[in-house]
């Protein structure tokens, strides 16, 4: 079926999660809506998110896509469920992906997961985590700085290091083995999270899990495209030039197709 796959998320965070689906899916064209205007959507109210989030939806819902892919773990968390029991197309959150990843690769059942405060307070990670192996301990740690270190552009600027020391430290004596990157703005933030934390631990970003279940689904559906040539639309509540920024160093290429729209 040669419809667009929706792609939602607070800011440009949901990018990495856009890219892993373009790379895996060359025939897809991806509309991705930010809301760079609100975010970070981690300390806001349960009504403000969920209202959000269905706006973006319906913004893009009015351009006939055929799956949505809510690329934002505190949309999943808390507006998941919710929208697949509206919605006539498929539906996929971020947080699942993950979790099934970690689960894989944890040797000594312990893992951390770090995020925003509506994610860690939502308990997703834990719920989804527990769901598949009901003897795992999990180690949730709230960073609600780091989104906005990413919105900002800040994310390659050396003096964040001790930030992010400081605020992984309850982490260093918690024994886990794989650490959830329970945000998707935080892979962004990768290299400094894996040298603060350290090299034995491992870290799960939830771009690549999610974009194999992207595939997965559309082709159980037959909703594959058959498309040879695709051009990709992305859509910001904020500043087009700041947006355009951060993507073109996300996708380290210029991005087109940049629109700043209102909803």
């Amino acid at each position: 079926m040669n419809k667009p796959i929706g792609v939602i998320d607070s800011g440009v965070g949901g990018l990495t999660v856009a890219k892993q689906m373009i790379r895996q899916l060359p025939n897809e064209e991806i509309y991705y809506v930010g809301d760079t205007l609100r975010c970070p959507y981690g300390s806001r109210s349960y009504d403000e998110i969920r209202q959000f989030t269905w706006e973006m939806t319906y913004y893009l819902l009015d351009k006939d896509i055929k799956m949505l892919v809510i690329a934002c773990n505190t949309a999943t968390s808390i507006v998941l469920q919710e929208m697949r029991e509206k919605l006539p197309i498929p539906v996929i959150g971020v947080v699942h992906p993950g979790a099934r990843a970690a689960i894989k690769l944890t040797k000594n059942n312990r893992i951390g997961v770090i995020g925003t405060n509506a994610t860690i307070h939502s308990h997703a990670y834990k719920h989804a985590l527990k769901k598949i192996n009901r003897s795992v301990e999990i180690i949730e740690l709230a960073c609600p700085e780091f989104a906005g270190i990413v919105e900002s552009g800040r994310y390659t600027l050396p003096d964040i290091f001790d930030h992010i020391h400081e605020a992984l430290a309850p982490l260093k004596e918690s024994s886990i083995d794989t650490l959830i990157l329970g945000c998707t703005h935080y892979p962004l933030l990768s290299s400094i999270i894996q040298e603060v934390i350290g090299s034995q631990i491992k870290l799960i970003s939830s771009g690549d899990q999610t974009a194999l279940e992207v595939s997965a689904i559309l082709d159980q559906q037959n909703l594959l495209s058959t498309k040879k040539s695709v051009s990709h639309s992305f859509f910001t509540t904020g500043s087009p030039v700041a947006f355009r920024k951060i993507a073109s160093s996300i996708f380290q290429e210029p991005l087109e197709h940049i629109k700043q729209i209102k909803l």
